[in-house]
């Protein structure tokens, strides 16, 4: 099991009903998106971290090793952005190139750091979600929104091959470095070749084993999960709704002042 799947069983908001908790990350996330604000943003990011982090019980050092993923990506996709060539000759810039000069002004900075603030704050969502929320739990939502079988059916397969192409990563990467096949570059390139081969292959057994196993257990199409009856409280709903119209305000009053 990964640990991030170990920290959604043990989170202490686990007993909240997932439809709660799924209506709050997801329309949080989208008024996050359509504000596109820096204060609102910041206070998102601020909010679900501290859900994340005192409420369920993750740790904080892990939770920045989480988002410190999203935020690399999001700081090297934003550089197109925030920098810009030109040929004005004029134009004060950082660096010249055969021509070019390179510029970054101040309305393409606060853009690009909106941006990245945005992106954070609809991460952030997520990861309160996820790691709140047990995936069978999260199955139970899309179910009840109907969702079709076949999708619901697929996203568990594909969550369990997760765990079994990791084990297998991990046992190769062991037994790499057992054999120090990493310890220079010229044996790291045929020991990694090596791995990605055991890996498809071994992923494409295993793949074999559980649909044998299914069927010795008596899968005949639909797959049978136990999962927990949930029942809201009204203090959930009163809370939830409650941070919906607080949500709605902002929004509204936002667009009647920009």
């Amino acid at each position: 099991m990964l640990y991030i799947d170990k920290l959604s069983y043990s989170s202490a908001l686990r007993s909240i009903s997932p439809y709660v908790k799924t209506v709050f990350a997801v329309s949080t996330l989208l008024f996050c998106v359509l504000l596109h604000s820096y204060i609102f943003s910041l206070a998102v990011i601020l909010l679900m971290g501290s859900l994340t982090v005192f409420l369920s019980g993750t740790s904080l050092t892990y939770y920045g090793r989480l988002l410190r993923m999203p935020l690399t990506f999001l700081l090297l996709g934003t550089i197109t952005i925030v920098f810009s060539f030109t040929k004005d000759s004029q134009a004060t810039g950082m660096l010249h190139f055969m021509g070019y000069t390179l510029v970054v002004t101040k309305v393409s900075l606060l853009y690009g750091l909106k941006l990245i603030l945005t992106a954070l704050g609809a991460v952030s969502c997520l990861y309160f979600l996820i790691l709140s929320t047990p995936f069978t739990d999260l199955l139970l939502v899309l179910k009840a929104i109907h969702c079709p079988e076949i999708i619901l059916e697929l996203l568990l397969l594909i969550y369990r091959f997760i765990f079994l192409l990791y084990d297998m990563g991990e046992k190769l990467d062991c037994a790499v470095k057992s054999r120090l096949g990493n310890r220079s570059l010229k044996t790291g390139i045929p020991a990694a070749a090596g791995v990605f081969q055991m890996l498809f292959i071994g992923s494409i057994r295993r793949s074999l084993k559980l649909y044998d196993a299914m069927e010795s257990r008596g899968y005949d199409g639909k797959i049978q999960v136990l999962t927990k009856k949930y029942t809201a409280s009204a203090k959930e709903i009163g809370l939830l709704i409650l941070w919906e119209v607080v949500m709605i305000v902002i929004f509204l009053l936002q667009r009647r002042l920009f």
